[in-house]
């Protein structure tokens, strides 16, 4: 594949990004007058296990991370919060080819199977004090909690079923009051 870059959103004439993840400074004169040379930045790991690098514009540094950046210059991704995330398709953080980004919503997000849980069900984790499975869902930056079961496929079900009653137009407060079966 061939590489590709584009200017970083925000950071135009100084950075780039290339379609392979690479990010790049550009030639330039810095703020004191010193000829600056092209050069492939170094990237760095966060504590969450993705690549970062730090940006300087105006005297200023900030850390990015480049998935971020190479959705936001290849494909037009603004981020919004938890409305629309990027989700790396083979589950590898360090691998931010543009071919292997995607972006999704939060929920989809969660809903991958590459997150580590206790369940075979999204949702829905052993709560080993009371040896029972508990589910819950986020809805509108709100965990709901949906209860505990001793059958793993129930607690499950509970998920799914407040799920759906959100995407038919429930609030919160009426999927609460659906929520009365506990084993």
């Amino acid at each position: 594949m061939e590489e590709i870059y584009k200017d970083v959103i925000g950071y135009e004439r100084h950075y780039q990004v290339s379609n392979l993840g690479n990010v790049k400074s550009l030639e330039r004169l810095s703020l004191i007058g010193r000829q600056l040379k092209e050069k492939i930045l170094k990237q760095k790991t966060d504590t969450k296990g993705y690549l970062t690098v730090n940006l300087y514009l105006d005297g200023k540094s900030k850390s990015r991370t480049v998935h971020q950046l190479v959705t936001q210059a290849f494909l037009n991704h603004i981020p919004n919060g938890y409305k629309a995330v990027v989700n790396h398709i083979d589950f590898d953080k360090l691998n931010n080819n543009v071919s292997n980004l995607e972006i999704v919503s939060n929920r989809e997000n969660c809903n991958q199977k590459h997150i580590k849980s206790s369940s075979d069900y999204v949702g829905v984790n052993f709560h080993k004090e009371n040896k029972k499975w508990q589910s819950q869902i986020v809805i509108n930056g709100k965990q709901v909690y949906l209860g505990r079961y001793i059958d793993e496929t129930k607690a499950g079900v509970m998920y799914y079923s407040a799920l759906v009653m959100f995407n038919n137009g429930k609030d919160v407060e009426k999927i609460k009051s659906f929520i009365r079966y506990k084993d």
